[in-house]
């Protein structure tokens, strides 16, 4: 019987945090959840996925953060189409624990994974960085437009990040006491981070 694993990926917008984040998950045969949690959590909350989806991690958090309307699918008497950004972040860290148990092995990208199963014993935190211009590059080409642009972009979305993050948490978003690893994929490049990585899942298992 394989050992219980989860890996939580933190990581800074272009250092590849999701693509290694799914190549962990293949490598350890483990679920894989990023966005769509987001699906998930609409779900059960009977909400629309777009409000989820508006109102997520990096994006425009906590320009209506006391308050947000939100049309229900379902019949949901109890929450008076009436709802705040905990409730839905409270959707999301329900499902988020809900799958880490019903699953011997998950991969977490981001919303906060890390804090959210900060008491289970199965849980690995990562967090992978990368320097401005290996980050900047990845997100030009991705996003089709200049470096500037790219830059621009990073610090934009990343402020975000780091908001909704220190906001639901109480801590520093990408400092490092908050992660088992940390990690720069600029210097290894994306496949040797992965196995880095990998390597230090293995010892910490001691598989």
């Amino acid at each position: 019987m394989e050992k219980k694993l989860i890996i939580n990926i933190g990581r800074q917008l272009g250092s590849g945090g999701r693509c290694i984040g799914k190549a962990l998950a293949e490598e350890f045969n483990c679920q894989f959840y990023d966005k769509e949690i987001l699906n998930l959590a609409a779900k059960e909350s009977g909400f629309s996925e777009k409000f989820f989806e508006e109102n997520d991690e990096q994006k425009g958090f906590l320009k209506t953060h006391f308050h947000v309307h939100l049309p229900i699918l379902g019949n949901h008497d109890f929450y008076k189409n009436d709802f705040s950004q905990e409730g839905l972040y409270q959707f999301q860290s329900d499902v988020i624990r809900k799958l880490s148990e019903e699953h011997s092995r998950c991969v977490f990208v981001g919303r906060t994974a890390d804090y959210i199963l900060r008491n289970n014993p199965d849980a690995i935190n990562i967090f992978i960085t990368a320097k401005i211009d290996f980050r900047a590059k990845n997100v030009s080409e991705r996003r089709g437009c200049s470096i500037e642009e790219a830059i621009k972009f990073i610090e934009n979305k990343e402020h975000e990040r780091a908001k909704y993050y220190n906001y639901f948490t109480g801590k520093m978003w990408g400092h490092a006491e908050s992660y088992d690893l940390c990690v720069d994929a600029s210097i290894l490049g994306f496949d040797e981070t992965k196995d880095f990585i990998a390597c230090f899942i293995r010892k910490k298992l001691k598989e």
